[in-house]
């Protein structure tokens, strides 16, 4: 299926990402704010369910694409033959249909995953499981020291839902031209990279072509998506944990974090940042 096809799929009765609730200030005075919204969200392949997160309604056909490549189900968008977005009384369900090659491939190595808004590697069979082997990226870009607080302020600017709910992470793509090229937004900072991944994969966005930029801070499993992505340089405004540090280091990341301002520190392959 085109990757055209698979923006129309969010194109069904969804819930919003954001609704207002009742609250009562400090002077108890009734008023309603805007608060974002989660529901449970399915992962099914083939027919079989292999995943439900916690998520934001929004851009769930990039969350599915994403999803699928950051763990590896797909190579890339092609091998997805059919995307459903399909709401239910229980959550919504994304459907997909894999290529009859990486349908196969996938039944080899299913895996069942319960994967909360919360932190961790979810689902992984064994201890072994968390050093997922990545293969070294090449890098063909660079950032000036400008440019990492001017990709932090681009995507603070273009925080819609955080903007009004104060209670998203996002996951933006900075290229090296000073352009924003993708955003996205969700309750989980793990979506919201997922999200992005499948953003980029849509518009035939190469991820060696810019940096990844969160609002939070740096888990392994982060960066692990970001080198399925294929980004060199990993901004965030938070800090990274040592088992991230040593990973991005592994696999060739230029880790940049607590990135607030014109202040930031540079944890992996300081080469990625040309001053």
């Amino acid at each position: 299926m085109p990757g055209s096809d698979f923006g129309k799929r969010d194109l069904v009765d969804l819930p919003p990402s954001s609704v207002g609730v009742p609250r009562l200030d400090r002077d108890r005075r009734l008023d309603r704010r805007p608060v974002a919204e989660e529901c449970p969200v399915a992962m099914v392949y083939d027919g079989t369910t292999i995943a439900v997160v916690m998520a934001t309604p929004d851009d769930l056909a990039d969350f599915a694409i994403g999803f699928s490549l950051t763990e590896g189900i797909i190579r890339s968008a092609d091998e997805i033959e059919a995307l459903d977005v399909v709401p239910g009384c229980d959550g919504i369900e994304l459907r997909m249909w894999l290529s009859t090659d990486r349908g196969r491939h996938f039944k080899q190595r299913q895996r069942r995953l319960i994967g909360p808004t919360g932190c961790g590697l979810c689902g992984i069979e064994s201890l072994s499981e968390t050093g997922r082997a990545l293969s070294r990226i090449v890098r063909k870009i660079s950032l000036s020291s400008y440019q990492i607080e001017s990709a932090i302020e681009a995507l603070s600017r273009t925080q819609k839902l955080n903007h009004l709910t104060h209670a998203t992470h996002a996951a933006g793509f900075y290229r090296s031209d000073d352009t924003l090229a993708a955003i996205r937004e969700d309750v989980g900072r793990h979506n919201a990279l997922d999200k992005l991944a499948g953003a980029l994969a849509v518009e035939s966005i190469s991820g060696s072509s810019g940096a990844v930029v969160l609002t939070s801070r740096v888990s392994v499993e982060m960066v692990q998506k970001a080198a399925a992505i294929r980004s060199p340089i990993l901004i965030a405004i938070s800090a990274p944990t040592a088992l991230a540090v040593r990973t991005a280091e592994a696999c060739g990341i230029t880790l940049v974090a607590i990135a607030r301002g014109s202040s930031f520190e540079i944890f992996s392959h300081p080469n990625g940042i040309s001053d």
